[in-house]
C-alpha cells in the first residue's frame, strides 16, 4: 500500500528515469534547426569532426546530443523517417548500455541506429545482433543508408560467407548479423594457427535485437563444433525397435513437469530380455559397467519417443530431423541435439543416422555475450525477466513510453473444459470477426496445433490460401474491394518460413485470417490495411511499362487506404448478459483493427505479450483474448485434474466457459513458476559453465599469445625445463638418500619420453652429487639437443616447426578435456547423494583435469620436438585430399570436422618441402670436431668423428 502511494506522487524508479533523459531530449531538439540548414556534405563533415573531438579527449557521453542530432537529421534526408523523442530515449537508454523494452511497432530498428552511430565513432567495430539472416540483411541495408550518409561503414555477417567476407565484414564501423554467426565465428577464430586468418577484431559493443529471445530463450543451448565419432548407426535402429514394445505405466513413466522419463523395474527386466536376445548385452545386468553406453543409448530412445514430437520440437524434412526452435517456431537447420540424442529422433522417425560428434570448441550464448566490454539490447518484451537480466547479464530493464497511448482492449481469458469446445469458441469468435471483415491473428504454440487448427477451419468452409498462386492473396483483397468476407487463411510456422515476411505484412488486410507458430522477432509489422512496401515489391516486380507502374502504384495505395478505414470500422456492439437480479443487459463497444485470439498460454508470459503486441502499434485500436481448455499442456500439467471435477460438480454445462480476472491471475502465477524454475535451470547450467569458461579463456588467450610471438623457443623451453623438472622430483624425491633414488624408473622415463639414453645410473654413483646437479645434467644435454636441431634445420624452419607443434598439441588435449568435462558434468550431481555440493566438487575436479591437462601439454610438446625430423619430399608437394569433414557448421548447415587441422595439414606439408638440404648433407663436407655440420646421419653408419663406432653406439648413442 505504502510502496502504491510512493509510486503515486513520486512516480516509479523507471519513471524517475525516463524523466532523467528529458532534458538531453530538449537540447537534441534545439539543434535541429540548425541543422537543417547544413548541405549533405556539410552534415556528413560532422563524423570526423566528432572523431577528432574524441582524440582531444572527450568522452562519447561529451558529443551525444550533437551526434544524435546528426543522425536524426540523416535519417530524414535517406529515410524519410523522423526520430520521435521517446525513441531518443532509447537510443540514450542502449549507449548506457541498458535494455530498452519498446512496445511493437514504435522503431526500435531505428532508436538503434543513435547508439550505433554514436559508438561506432571509437573506431573499433559496433556489432547490431539479429535473430535471422533476412533481419540482419534488411536492417544492414535499410539503416546502412544513414552510416553511409554520415561516413561510415557497414558490413552484414550471413550465413555462408566465406573468411575473407567475414574480415571484410568485421572490418567496418558497424556490423550486423546473427547470434549464431557471431558465435561460432568466435569459436572458429580460436581453431585458427595465424592471427591473420582470424575475422573478428575484439568485443566491443554489441547491440542485441530481441535480446530477450537471444540472452534468455537460447541461453541454455551452446554453440559447439564438433567432430565425428564412429559411426553407430545400427545401434541406434536396434535399440529403436525395442521402444514401440515398452508401454507407459507398466514399463516407463513420464514426468512432464521435469521434462524426464524413467524405466520402471518391469520395463528393465523387459529391456533386458529384449537387448539379450539381440546380443546386445554384455553380462546379466543392464546396469553391469560393461553396459553404460547401452544403457545411455537406451535413456536417449526413450526420451525422443516420449518426449518429443514430431512438428512440434522437431520436423522430418529431405531426409533431415530439423529441430524447431520452441519459441520462435523457426526451423534450425544444422543445429542437432547432442550426446545422441538426435541420432535417436532419426532411428525413431526411419531417417539416415547421421554419426555422432565429438566437441571441438563450444560456448553458450551467456558467456559469449558478456565478453562485450558493453552490452545493451531491445525487444518488445522483457520486463518479466528483468530480475534474471540482472543477474546474468548486469542489464536494466528501462520501459520506453510509446509514441502514442496504447488503444488495444486486452480481454480476460476464456476457459473451457475440453479442446473440443475451446476450437469450436474460436471458430465462432472468428466467423464473427470476419463477417464484419476484421482482421483475425490466431497464435499456436506449436506448428501441430496450428496445423490442427487449419484442419479445423477447412472442415467448416474456410481455405487455405496458396502463395505460390498470383491468385492467392488477390482473392483475399478482391472480397475485401467488395466488403465481403472472403473465408480465407494463411498458416505461418517453420514450414512456410520462406513466405514469412509476406504473411505477415498482410496480416492487417479486411478479412485477413493468419494462424501463427510464435511471433516473437519477426521483424515486419502488421500494419491496418496491409504492407504498401510488400504489395508494391510483390505486385510491380514485373511492370516495365511506367504509365502502367504508376497506374498500379496508384491503386494499390488507394487499395490500402480504404483497406485501413474498414478495418477501423470494424467494430463489435456486444451484449452482456447481466447477473441474475442486476440491471438489464448492456451493450459493450468492443473496438476495430487487428484482433489477436491466443489458443493456448505459453509456459512464459513473455511470448504471450509478444502475440498480444502485434496488435494496437502506434495507438491503432485492437484486441486479444486467449481461449483455454483444461486440456492444454500449461493446465494440465499444473494440476487441472482437481479444476475439472470441481467445475463439473458446479454444473458447468458443454460450450460454457469461465470468464473471470481471478482466473488470469491464477495463470500468471502458474506461468511465473515455470518461469521461476527455468532461470534457477539456466542459472545452475551457468554457474558450472563458468567454470569451462574461465578454463577457454585461458587457452584460448593462450593460443592468441603464442600467434604474435615472432618465436616461441622461449615458451617451449621452460616446457622442457618443466618436464625435466617434474620427472626428476618424481623419481628422486627432495632430501631422499642416493640409495633410495629410483635411477633405473628415470632412465626408462627420460627414454620413453625425450628418447635419450642418459648414464643416470652411473651419474647417481658419483660422491656428492645432489639431485639439483642431476637436473643440471639433464637439462644442459637435452637443451644441446635441441641446439643441434636449430643448428641443423635453422632458426626459421625450427621457429615455425615449434610453434606448429605446440599449437596442435595444445588443441587436441583442449578437446580431449572438453570431453572428460562433458563426462564429469554428467556424473557429479551424485556427490550430492554423499552429502556434498556438486558445483564445488565439479570446480576442483575440474581444476585438477586442467593441472593434469597443462602436464601433458608440456610433456607431450616435449616428446614431439625431441622426436621431431624434417624430411624434405623427393617430388614436388602434391596438394593434400580434402578431408571428410563433420561438424555443425553455420555456414552451410552441414556437419563438418575441424576444418583448421585440414588447412594446417597443408600449410605443414608445404612448408617442410622448402625446409633446407642441410640433413642430407654430403659426408665430404661434415667436420669431425663440429657435430653441428654432420646434417642427419643414419643410426647404422659410421660416425663422422672417425671413431670408427657405429653412429649409434658413439654420437648417436646420445642423440
Amino acid at each position: 500500500m505504502i510502496g502504491a502511494l510512493a509510486r503515486k506522487f513520486f512516480g516509479s524508479a523507471n519513471d524517475r528515469r525516463v524523466k532523467g533523459y528529458q532534458s538531453r531530449v530538449n537540447a537534441i531538439n534545439a539543434l535541429e534547426p540548425e541543422l537543417v540548414k547544413l548541405t549533405d556534405e556539410q552534415l556528413k563533415a560532422r563524423t570526423a569532426e566528432f572523431r577528432e573531438q574524441l582524440a582531444n579527449g572527450k568522452t562519447l557521453d561529451d558529443i551525444l546530443v550533437p551526434a544524435f542530432a546528426t543522425v536524426r537529421e540523416a535519417a530524414k534526408r535517406t529515410l524519410g523517417q523522423r526520430h520521435f523523442d521517446v525513441q531518443l530515449i532509447g537510443g540514450m537508454v542502449l549507449h548506457e548500455g541498458d535494455i530498452a523494452e519498446m512496445k511493437t511497432g514504435e522503431g526500435k530498428t531505428l532508436v538503434a541506429t543513435l547508439a550505433v552511430y554514436l559508438n561506432a565513432l571509437a573506431g573499433r567495430g559496433v556489432h547490431v545482433v539479429t535473430v535471422n539472416d533476412y533481419l540482419a540483411r534488411r536492417d544492414s541495408g535499410w539503416m546502412g543508408q544513414i552510416y553511409s550518409f554520415l561516413g561510415l561503414s557497414t558490413g552484414v555477417i550471413v550465413h555462408g560467407l566465406d573468411d575473407a567476407e567475414r574480415k571484410a565484414a568485421y572490418g567496418c564501423d558497424i556490423t550486423y548479423g546473427t547470434n549464431n554467426e557471431y558465435g561460432f565465428d568466435y569459436l572458429r577464430d580460436n581453431m585458427k594457427y595465424r592471427l591473420e586468418d582470424m575475422v573478428q577484431r575484439g568485443h566491443y559493443y554489441a547491440i542485441v535485437d530481441e535480446v530477450d529471445s537471444i540472452l534468455i530463450d537460447e541461453a541454455r543451448t551452446p554453440l559447439i563444433i564438433s567432430g565425428p565419432l564412429d559411426d553407430r548407426s545400427d545401434f541406434y535402429n536396434t535399440i529403436d525397435t525395442f521402444m514401440p514394445k515398452l508401454t507407459k505405466k507398466d514399463d516407463f513413466e513420464v514426468d512432464e513437469k521435469q521434462r524426464t522419463v524413467t524405466l520402471t523395474e518391469g520395463g528393465m527386466e523387459k529391456l533386458e530380455t529384449l537387448l539379450r536376445d539381440a546380443g546386445q548385452l554384455k553380462g546379466d545386468s543392464l546396469y553391469d559397467v560393461e553396459n553404460v553406453s547401452v544403457v545411455h543409448h537406451v535413456n536417449q530412445a526413450l526420451r525422443a519417443h516420449t518426449l518429443f514430437t514430431r512438428d512440434k520440437d522437431y520436423i522430418v524434412r529431405d531426409g533431415e530431423v530439423v529441430i524447431i526452435d520452441e519459441f520462435t517456431g523457426r526451423m534450425m537447420p544444422g543445429r542437432r541435439y547432442s550426446e545422441g540424442l538426435h541420432q535417436a529422433l532419426e532411428a525413431k522417425e526411419h531417417q539416415p543416422v547421421q554419426p555422432e560428434n565429438q566437441t571441438l570448441a563450444s560456448i553458450t550464448f551467456q558467456n559469449y555475450f558478456r565478453m562485450y566490454e558493453k552490452l545493451a539490447g531491445m525487444t518488445g518484451t522483457a520486463a518479466t525477466e528483468a530480475d534474471e537480466l540482472f543477474d546474468i547479464y548486469k542489464l536494466e530493464v528501462v520501459e520506453i513510453p510509446t509514441n502514442l497511448p496504447v488503444a488495444r482492449l486486452d480481454e480476460d481469458d476464456e476457459v473451457y473444459r475440453t479442446q473440443g469446445e475451446k476450437y469450436a469458441a474460436i471458430l465462432a469468435e472468428i466467423e464473427r470477426a470476419n463477417k464484419r471483415l476484421q482482421p483475425v491473428l490466431v497464435g499456436t504454440a506449436s506448428i501441430e496445433k496450428s496445423e490442427v487448427l487449419a484442419e479445423y477451419l477447412k472442415k467448416h468452409g474456410y481455405k487455405q490460401i496458396d502463395f505460390g498462386s498470383e491468385s492467392g492473396m488477390e482473392k483475399l483483397y478482391a472480397a475485401a474491394r467488395a466488403g465481403k468476407p472472403a473465408k480465407l487463411f494463411a498458416v505461418l510456422n517453420a514450414r512456410f518460413h520462406e513466405q514469412e515476411a509476406y504473411i505477415v505484412a498482410e496480416a492487417g488486410v479486411p478479412g485477413a485470417i493468419t494462424i501463427a507458430t510464435n511471433m516473437a522477432g519477426r521483424g515486419t509489422d502488421i500494419k491496418l490495411g496491409g504492407s504498401l512496401d510488400m504489395r508494391l515489391q510483390q505486385e510491380t516486380a514485373g511492370i516495365t511499362d511506367e504509365a502502367e507502374k504508376a497506374s498500379k502504384i496508384e491503386q494499390i495505395k488507394a487499395d490500402i487506404e480504404r483497406f485501413r478505414e474498414l478495418v477501423l470500422k470494424a467494430e463489435e456492439d456486444l451484449e452482456v448478459e447481466p447477473a441474475k437480479g442486476s440491471k438489464p443487459a448492456k451493450t459493450v463497444k468492443k473496438p476495430g483493427g487487428l484482433y489477436i485470439i491466443g489458443s493456448e498460454r505459453h509456459e512464459s508470459r513473455r511470448i504471450d505479450n509478444q502475440l498480444r503486441g502485434r496488435s494496437g502499434r502506434q495507438g491503432d485500436p485492437g484486441r486479444s483474448k486467449f481461449f483455454l481448455s483444461l486440456e492444454d499442456d500449461l493446465m494440465r500439467i499444473f494440476g487441472s485434474d482437481r479444476l475439472d471435477s470441481m467445475l463439473q460438480r458446479l454444473g458447468l454445462q458443454e460450450g460454457e466457459a469461465i470468464i473471470h480476472p481471478w482466473i488470469n491471475k491464477a495463470l500468471e502465477k502458474a506461468q511465473q513458476k515455470v518461469e521461476a524454475r527455468n532461470f534457477d535451470i539456466r542459472k545452475n547450467l551457468l554457474k558450472f559453465d563458468n567454470v569451462q569458461n574461465d578454463q577457454r579463456k585461458v587457452i584460448f588467450d593462450q593460443r592468441v599469445d603464442l600467434m604474435k610471438d615472432d618465436s616461441v623457443a622461449e615458451t617451449v623451453t621452460d616446457m622442457r625445463h618443466a618436464f625435466v623438472e617434474d620427472v626428476i622430483a618424481k623419481y628422486i624425491p627432495e632430501h631422499a638418500y642416493a640409495e633410495q633414488w629410483d635411477t633405473a624408473g628415470l632412465k626408462d622415463e627420460l627414454k620413453r619420453v625425450l628418447d635419450v639414453e642418459l648414464p643416470v645410473d652411473e651419474w647417481a654413483k658419483e660422491e656428492g652429487i645432489a639431485d639439483e646437479e642431476l637436473l643440471a645434467r639433464v637439462e644442459k644435454h637435452v637443451d644441446e639437443r635441441m641446439a643441434a636441431k636449430v643448428a641443423q634445420w635453422g632458426p626459421d624452419v625450427m621457429r615455425y616447426v615449434e610453434k606448429t607443434i605446440l599449437l596442435q598439441t595444445l588443441d587436441h588435449l583442449w578437446r580431449e578435456h572438453l570431453i572428460m568435462l562433458d563426462h564429469l558434468r554428467q556424473v557429479i550431481g551424485l556427490r550430492g547423494y554423499g552429502q556434498r555440493d556438486p558445483l564445488q566438487e565439479y570446480k576442483t575436479e575440474a581444476f585438477n583435469l586442467f593441472q593434469e591437462m597443462s602436464a601433458h601439454l608440456r610433456e607431450a610438446v616435449t616428446a614431439q620436438l625431441m622426436r621431431v625430423e624434417i624430411v624434405p619430399p623427393d617430388e614436388p608437394p602434391q596438394p593434400l585430399p580434402p578431408m571428410e569433414v563433420h561438424k555443425l557448421d553455420p555456414h552451410t548447415g552441414e556437419d563438418e570436422m575441424a576444418f583448421a587441422s585440414a588447412n594446417f595439414a597443408q600449410a605443414n606439408y608445404a612448408e617442410a618441402s622448402l625446409a633446407p638440404k642441410s640433413p642430407a648433407a654430403a659426408a665430404a663436407d661434415r667436420d669431425p670436431n663440429n657435430p653441428a655440420s654432420w646434417g642427419k646421419v643414419g643410426r647404422n653408419e659410421d660416425c663422422p668423428c672417425g671413431s670408427g663406432k657405429k653412429y649409434k653406439h658413439c654420437h648417436g648413442k646420445y642423440a
